[in-house]
């Protein structure tokens, strides 16, 4: 596991944003692809989002509609998952879990099709216009979503702080490994910290809503 708890550039500050990756039902819930462990961090993710609901953008990965749809690989990874498309789960497994879905609006949700939020989409800019530079990231998986999140957040320049024991995967050997490569080969671009050490750098207050 990381250990590293230090926020080396300082208070993120009103420029920050939380990105919160997948807390949706369907990894809450029994499910092909439950997280057993989202129930450990939820609490921390909850103390975020509420402490910066105006700042805290929800993202949701949004499965084929049925079997076998989806571009190239995708098509046959959906036939693998075929029970996890929206025709077999049901439309409301996408949403998010009840205690963070209360936090929508003044927080709001950002839609993706792919483990990276960044892809096909203009989020970088959006965040930009809006005079983002710094980018708290939390939710899951550590080594799928989180991980395509962070590169992504890396690649565009911004300051990127994981929160440690707000990010789960469904196994602990993966996560463990992931959490070492995002502290040391990761180390001069990624900051990784507890819970308690971002709210008592960045602890909550009346914010400039983000551009719709």
């Amino acid at each position: 596991m990381a250990k590293n708890d230090d926020l080396r550039w300082g208070s993120p500050g009103e420029n920050a944003v939380h990105i919160c990756v997948d807390m949706q039902r369907m990894f809450a819930e029994t499910t092909e692809w439950k997280m057993p462990w989202l129930p450990r961090v939820l609490p921390n993710i909850v103390l975020i989002a509420e402490a910066h609901q105006d700042r805290t953008i929800f993202t949701r990965f949004i499965p084929a509609k049925k079997p076998g749809q989806g571009a190239g690989m995708w098509r046959h990874y959906y036939e693998r998952w075929e029970a996890m498309t929206i025709d077999r789960l049901g439309a409301e497994m996408i949403d998010l879990v009840p205690d963070l879905a209360r936090f929508v609006p003044p927080a709001r949700i950002f839609d993706k099709h792919v483990y990276s939020p960044w892809t096909g989409s203009d989020l970088h800019l959006q965040l930009q216009s809006a005079g983002v530079d710094t980018v708290i990231i939390t939710g899951g998986e550590t080594d799928v979503c989180v991980l395509a999140t962070v590169l992504g957040a890396i690649d565009w320049g911004f300051r990127v702080i994981l929160v440690t024991d707000a990010v789960c995967g469904s196994a602990d050997e993966t996560h463990d490994s992931m959490m070492n490569v995002y502290l040391n080969r990761f180390g001069r671009q990624v900051e990784c910290v507890t819970t308690e050490t971002l709210l008592n750098s960045w602890p909550g207050s009346a914010r400039a809503r983000l551009v719709s």
